[in-house]
C-alpha cells in the first residue's frame, strides 16, 4: 500500500478529492467515574478493527458537535455533555478507494454519555463494546489514540 506523507502533498484535497477536510473529529466517549471509567469503541466498517467514533467535520456545525454526530451515526450515542477543547490528537492512515494511504490528523473530543440507542444510523455496520481505559489503549491500532487512552 502507497503511503502519501503530508510534505508530499500540500494541499492532498486538490490530490485526492476524496479527502473532505484536512482533519478529522472523534469521540472519545465515556460513562462512570475513577476507577469504574469506561470508554466505548466500535468496530470499523472496512476491517472491523476497535476504533473510536470518527469522521470529517460536519457542515455546518464545529468540532464538538462534528464528533456528537459522528458518536450518533455510528454508535448510537446520546450525549450528557460534550467537551469544547480536544483531549488530544492523533494521526492514522486513511485508506482512500483506490488503496493508497493518506495521513490524517484526529482531533479527539470526549464525550460523556447518558445513554445509547438501539437503533442508529450504522448499527448493522458495527458492534460496541465498554472497556476500561486501559483495555482500550490495548485493542486500538494507533499509537497515537493508545496513548490518549492511556492518560485518561
Amino acid at each position: 500500500m502507497k503511503r502519501i506523507s503530508p510534505s508530499e502533498s500540500p494541499d492532498r484535497r486538490l490530490q485526492y478529492p476524496q479527502i473532505k477536510d484536512d482533519r478529522q473529529v472523534a469521540a472519545l466517549c465515556t460513562r462512570g467515574k475513577g476507577k469504574s471509567r469506561e470508554v466505548l469503541l466500535i468496530t470499523s466498517r472496512d476491517t472491523g478493527r476497535w476504533v473510536l467514533p470518527k469522521g470529517w467535520p460536519v457542515e455546518g456545525c464545529d468540532d464538538p458537535a462534528s464528533a456528537a454526530v459522528e458518536a450518533w451515526e455510528e454508535a448510537g450515542v446520546r450525549p450528557k455533555q460534550v467537551r469544547r477543547k480536544p483531549v488530544g490528537s492523533y494521526v492514522y492512515d486513511k485508506r482512500l478507494g483506490n488503496g493508497i494511504a493518506v495521513p490524517v490528523e484526529t482531533w479527539v473530543f470526549r464525550i460523556k454519555v447518558a445513554g445509547l440507542a438501539e437503533t442508529f444510523p450504522e448499527a448493522a455496520q458495527r458492534n460496541r463494546v465498554w472497556v476500561s481505559p486501559r483495555k482500550a489503549a490495548k485493542m486500538v491500532a494507533e499509537p497515537g489514540l493508545r496513548a490518549i487512552l492511556e492518560e485518561l
